[in-house]
């Protein structure tokens, strides 16, 4: 079982940038794809991002594609979600978790997020 925290999240304006962290315990991080979720308020959560094992492969949703960037250091244990060019329609509670990389599911708990709130 890997246990997810994140964190990076806060208070930014529209058109700037954040970097998300969401470190893993448990000696099979390594061995799972890992996803970013999120959840706006009053909405339910939703797919951001997700990479596979190794880092070679990525998808994104079309919300996001060409201003956020996933990655993972494996010998670190940590997932990475660099966000650019946030938009207000960006600001959410931001999660981690593992992934079955092939439908996009979720496979573990979720974890506190780290809230991102970007003004107008």
């Amino acid at each position: 079982q890997v246990q997810l925290v994140e964190s990076g999240g806060g208070l930014v304006q529209a058109g700037g940038s954040l970097r998300l962290s969401c470190a893993a315990s448990g000696r099979t991080f390594s061995s799972y794809a890992m996803g970013w979720f999120r959840r706006a308020p009053g909405k339910e959560r939703e797919f951001v991002a997700r990479i596979n094992w190794n880092g070679g492969s990525t998808r994104y949703a079309d919300s996001v594609k060409g201003r956020f960037t996933i990655s993972r250091d494996n010998a670190k244990n940590t997932v990475y979600l660099q966000m650019n060019n946030l938009k207000p329609e960006d600001t959410a509670v931001y999660y981690c978790n593992a992934v079955n990389y092939g439908m996009g599911n979720s496979l573990g708990d979720w974890g506190q997020g780290t809230q991102v709130t970007v003004s107008s």
